[in-house]
């Protein structure tokens, strides 16, 4: 009966899984993958943190035109310049951004609370035991039953997919971002911060733009008049400016949305659902 039993299980299956066994343990204990587990999770969650900070300093600078509002008078006529409403629509979406990159930092932040998890020497001692007494199980002619060697089998699966699940997880999502992500983030933040420093020196330029204090004579009303017209017109200019700024500052920012929720939130949740299956399927089997 023992050899019927263990001969339900394929040499081939059996050899297959040993082989797994074996690797898991040997990476269990080496910790190679946990190692570029870590450090890709906490490139990203850098990357996240700055793009978060970039968020937050462009959000700063538009806050300031926002308050900024000026009045010129060419030829007597009343000129309001309020460069705040143009960046009113790009203001939003930067709030959004900010919103996004704090989920992303959050994602990113539990995934290294559950890699701490599963790299846990107490955990991982646990793992290897398990996945030993697996191993061992798939040879044994006697002394375990079918349902018993089913049991072992399906606990060490599924040991093995939560122990490395977070660490590879990590590891093809880094690969995923060099290959198609890295060249869009990098363009996007520095665009931004360039747009935010741009947006800084047009605020700046504008806090140093004042009325000279009034004088009544005749020469005085004529350089008033000259500064005002020429105020009007270089205001004109600026105006084009924080529009261009805008402009930019959308496309960068929507950007880094795709880039973070698409590698912090989607690729996360489909690993997980993909490990989901693995695991519905691997404990639906029949292993007797």
């Amino acid at each position: 009966m023992t050899k019927q039993v263990l001969s339900a299980v394929p040499a081939k299956a059996r050899l297959l899984l040993s082989i797994s066994f074996a690797l898991a343990i040997g990476l269990a204990l080496t910790g190679a993958l946990d190692k570029h587990g870590e450090e890709y999770t906490s490139d990203t969650l850098k990357r996240s943190l700055a793009a978060f900070a970039i968020a937050r300093g462009l959000n700063g600078v538009i806050s300031v035109a926002q308050g900024t509002e000026l009045a010129v008078q060419p030829a007597g006529i009343g000129v309001n310049f309020a460069p705040g409403e143009i960046l009113d629509p790009i203001n939003d979406l930067v709030e959004r951004f900010s919103w996004v990159m704090l989920l992303s930092s959050t994602s990113l932040g539990l995934q290294q609370i559950l890699l701490s998890i599963s790299t846990w020497y107490l955990f991982t001692t646990v793992v290897i035991a398990v996945l030993i007494v697996g191993g061992i199980s798939l040879w044994m002619r006697s002394g375990i039953s079918a349902g018993t060697r089913r049991f072992i089998l399906k606990l060490s699966l599924a040991l093995m997919i939560f122990r490395f699940a977070v660490p590879f997880m990590a590891i093809a999502n880094e690969w995923i971002y060099k290959e198609f992500l890295s060249d869009l983030y990098s363009e996007s933040t520095a665009k931004l911060s360039e747009t935010t420093d741009h947006i800084r020196e047009l605020n700046r330029d504008l806090d140093q733009t004042e009325p000279d204090v009034e004088d009544e004579s005749l020469l005085g009303s004529v350089r008033q008049l000259v500064q005002s017209a020429a105020s009007s017109v270089d205001l004109d200019a600026r105006l084009e400016q924080y529009k261009a700024s805008a402009s930019a500052a959308t496309l960068y920012a929507i950007n880094l949305i795709v880039v973070f929720v698409f590698q912090t939130i989607i690729l996360p949740l489909g690993f997980l659902f993909f490990i989901y299956l693995i695991l519905k399927r691997l404990l639906s089997l029949n292993w007797s």
